[in-house]
């Protein structure tokens, strides 16, 4: 533990109340990880682990509400579309033989709903810096994992042993990213759910 380098990966220069906190944590065994999930039990910063770094994240308020609106938009047009889904929210997510481990900020499974990984994950991309999600992602071989980030959708495929960034889901051909955008600019969640039912009842 001693040797254990700490960088704490929070946005350079003035503190920023909106931001999320983030601290780093490099030459961590696998063993030690396991250990750490053990000990932290319901105590929630999300974690990441990739190859002896773990990385604990304190998700602001602006995160919080930016992945629940993110979160709505996608149940909405689920549910529009009659897909059975399950959200299986943050599920800690990891494959000791690839040291690699996470938490999402949302996942969900669909269609078959026992199966012990989800399809899709989202994720807000707040502040900058940290572990590769992705490679995270990719390691685990979640099909698609849509990031909120500078104000936009981008989605990305799992093909084959890489991912791709597309324009279209491959899981969800007709969903709309754009909707997403429209609905983080709205005042509250109630006018978002409003606007969602009004779009998806027509």
């Amino acid at each position: 533990m001693t040797r254990r380098s700490i960088i704490e990966s929070v946005p350079r220069g003035e503190y920023v109340p909106t931001a999320d906190q983030r601290i780093q944590m490099s030459g961590v065994s696998w063993d030690a990880f396991e250990t750490f999930l053990t000990l932290r039990g319901n105590a929630r910063p999300l974690v990441t682990y990739l190859e002896g770094t773990l990385e604990l994240m304190s998700p602001s308020r602006d995160h919080e509400a930016i992945k629940t609106r993110f979160a709505e938009v996608v149940q909405a047009y689920l549910d529009h579309m009659g897909i059975t889904y399950e959200g299986v929210g943050s599920w800690l997510l990891k494959h000791a033989s690839r040291e690699a481990g996470l938490e999402p900020d949302e996942c969900y499974i669909l269609h078959d709903v026992s199966k012990q990984r989800p399809d899709l994950a989202l994720e807000v991309v707040w502040t900058s810096g940290g572990i590769d999600k992705l490679e995270v992602y990719r390691r685990l071989g979640i099909a698609e994992v849509w990031f909120w980030i500078e104000e936009r959708v981008t989605a990305h495929v799992l093909v084959g042993e890489r991912y791709e960034a597309r324009e279209e889901s491959a899981l969800l051909p007709g969903f709309d990213f754009a909707l997403v955008g429209e609905m983080m600019l709205l005042p509250a969640l109630s006018d978002v759910r409003r606007a969602l039912r009004n779009r998806f009842d027509q």
